[in-house]
């Protein structure tokens, strides 16, 4: 299924230019489909990661802007000093209240979302790619017990507000780390890879005051340096930042168990008629079932 792009009142946006073209080029072109093995080598996302932390970089920063249409006002006011040190802004807490009602589930993260109900065979089809929620956390005995749930994709383009926080009151467990090679995480990728079986991820349980026991993750992509959790065993508070993606578009994915929340309308119809919806960090995406089981 080819996947547009809605906002929450229903008007159809347009893909990420730039950065679109040359991942056609790059997965679409034979020469690309050559290279594809070099660019996801840790050496290249390392070279990558150096330039982005160098001060030659902060050049890149004023087109980019202009390119993206980044409303700076919105972010605290500063002087990067390299490109990732612009990809790492913080935002102002104004330009993205969050929704303190604790009925409601929060986006962790500026994205755009895709929400799947969790079948009996727990499998899932994106672009093309499918893949299991057993394979993707590579554990079965803990898949088993999202059965009938939801799996929530929030996929962040590179202009995107890079930092993400916790979706309610409560406490973690440690954070689980699994290596992967780094690939890009925009759909075009998904033609010739299965991105969830490619790149770093970083899961963790958050045991929440409201929707019981959510499995958060965070995958890597292609030059990304690195996923920044600020946190292992930890106590936190809803709107609390959880971390961070250097450069690169990224991706965090929400597991809830069955019987806890309902997903917005508008989010699961765009899903089920091939669109993505650009969400807001702290913003309502469903609501809690009242009298569930935890």
């Amino acid at each position: 299924m080819e996947y547009g792009i809605k906002d929450r009142q229903g008007n159809i946006i347009p893909s990420a230019g730039s950065q679109q073209n040359i991942l056609d080029i790059i997965y679409r072109s034979a020469a690309g489909n050559i290279a594809l093995k070099g660019l996801t080598a840790p050496v290249v996302s390392k070279m990558a990661g150096a330039f982005c932390n160098s001060m030659a970089s902060a050049k890149l920063i004023p087109a980019f802007i202009k390119s993206s249409g980044i409303n700076m006002l919105d972010y605290e006011p500063g002087r990067y000093r390299s490109y990732n040190d612009f990809f790492t802004r913080k935002i102002r807490p104004e330009a993205r209240p969050v929704n303190m009602n604790p009925d409601i589930l929060i986006s962790p993260c500026d994205s755009r979302l895709t929400v799947y109900k969790i079948n009996e065979d727990s499998r899932f089809e994106i672009k093309g790619t499918e893949y299991s929620v057993s394979s993707f956390l590579k554990c079965e005995k803990l898949a088993r017990k999202y059965n009938g749930g939801y799996f929530m994709i929030f996929r962040l383009e590179v202009s995107d507000y890079h930092r993400y926080i916790y979706i309610d009151s409560g406490s973690k467990s440690g954070n689980v780390h699994i290596n992967g090679v780094y690939h890009t995480v925009n759909p075009v990728a998904l033609d010739k890879a299965d991105i969830y079986k490619e790149n770093t991820r970083e899961f963790t349980i958050l045991h929440t005051d409201n929707f019981g026991n959510v499995i958060q993750a965070e995958v890597g992509a292609m030059m990304v340096g690195k996923i920044t959790n600020h946190h292992q065993k930890h106590s936190f508070a809803r709107g609390e930042e959880k971390g961070m993606f250097e450069f690169g578009g990224s991706t965090v994915v929400l597991i809830v168990k069955p019987g806890i929340i309902i997903p917005d309308k508008d989010i699961t119809d765009n899903t089920n008629a091939g669109f993505e919806t650009i969400v807001k960090m702290g913003e309502g995406i469903g609501v809690k079932i009242k009298n569930e089981r935890k």
